[in-house]
């Protein structure tokens, strides 16, 4: 993976899920995508943190934004 410096390029690349994803369970933003017998599901901070543990064992892949809630973007 390379490493860049530039602020902006990385945020680029960290920030796939936009506000026009919503999550599954209650139409919120989603900031949690989950890939689950190659479906994809998206949750919002406080569902994705309710259901992690049991889909973190099932699920191919776990793509986490949540920081974004907090770093001031």
């Amino acid at each position: 993976m390379t490493t860049t410096t530039a602020p902006d390029a990385s945020a680029v690349l960290d920030h796939r899920l936009t506000a026009a994803d919503r999550c599954d369970s209650c139409g919120a933003q989603a900031y949690i995508a989950a890939e689950v017998n190659g479906s994809e599901l998206l949750f919002c901070a406080h569902h994705g943190r309710k259901y992690e543990e049991k889909l973190r064992s099932i699920a191919t892949s776990w793509h986490d934004e949540t920081a974004r809630l907090t770093a001031g973007d």
